[in-house]
């Protein structure tokens, strides 16, 4: 986790809902270089809201939200876009692609608008589809791969984007259990090299394991955030999800489970 104390991403008094729905009041978050946040909440709490007025594709019903000191309001669309990357819940392929040509398309931040991908694009682009066992997929047609692979596709287009903060909902969402660890160590090595993770999940047990701290959303407006030990609680779980929760501990984790 990185010491530097100085915020990257701040949120003040940000109110966010949909229609009449008031889903998060006066949310007030800082999120350091370094680390990973993790969103937990049940549906339609406003996880998902919640990252997308981060990522400025929504505005926000009240409040500020900064990067690096400045409102997202003032950064200019090309920079933002080279320091923040969203990764959706589902991916959609509308044209026909190979997997290569899809991961390619988060270098577009980096192109001149007249401008084709370089050897130096391709060769990133490569080098992410190997970090999420791609290796061998460029060729392939985006459109016939599994649910799981599309999700790696999707997520090597993130990280050959190259942003300090990336954005991410529900990243393990169609993955098998090897590959939601694998995806999870990778983030935790971005964040160890300086990048910073704010991710949705709906397991416990992994933020537990792989975040700096949580937000709780209970989507009646109140939301809890702090360290992960803190926070992470059978009682706040139990609250959270509304259901019965025990914590299962072992030596160098653990989880909770309903009862």
């Amino acid at each position: 986790m990185n010491t530097n104390r100085t915020p990257l991403l701040s949120c003040s008094k940000l109110a966010i809902g949909i229609e009449d729905r008031n889903l998060v009041r006066d949310l007030d978050v800082t999120v350091h270089r370094g680390t990973t946040t993790c969103i937990l909440g049940r549906n339609g709490t406003g996880k998902t809201l919640t990252l997308h007025t981060l990522a400025r594709l929504r505005e926000a019903q009240g409040g500020s939200i900064a990067l690096e000191g400045k409102p997202l309001a003032d950064w200019p669309r090309v920079d933002f876009a080279r320091q923040v990357a969203l990764l959706t819940q589902d991916s959609e392929d509308p044209f026909p692609a190979s997997v290569l040509e899809t991961t390619l398309i988060g270098r577009h931040p980096h192109i001149g608008f007249w401008d084709w991908e370089s050897e130096r694009d391709r060769t990133l682009a490569r080098e992410a589809l190997a970090s999420v066992d791609l290796t061998g997929f460029e060729a392939r047609s985006a459109a016939t791969l599994s649910g799981g692979e599309r999700r790696r596709v999707a997520l090597a287009a993130l990280l050959v984007q190259d942003p300090v903060v990336l954005l991410l909902d529900e990243p393990t969402n169609h993955l098998d259990p090897r590959h939601q660890l694998e995806v999870l160590r990778l983030l935790q090595a971005r964040t160890a090299a300086g990048g910073t993770v704010i991710m949705s999940l709906h397991d416990a047990g992994l933020a537990a394991r792989f975040a700096d701290q949580v937000l709780m959303l209970f989507g009646d407006g109140h939301w809890l955030c702090g360290p992960t030990d803190e926070i992470l609680t059978a009682a706040n779980v139990s609250r959270l999800y509304q259901a019965p929760v025990e914590e299962l501990s072992w030596p160098g984790g653990r989880t909770f489970v309903t009862v």
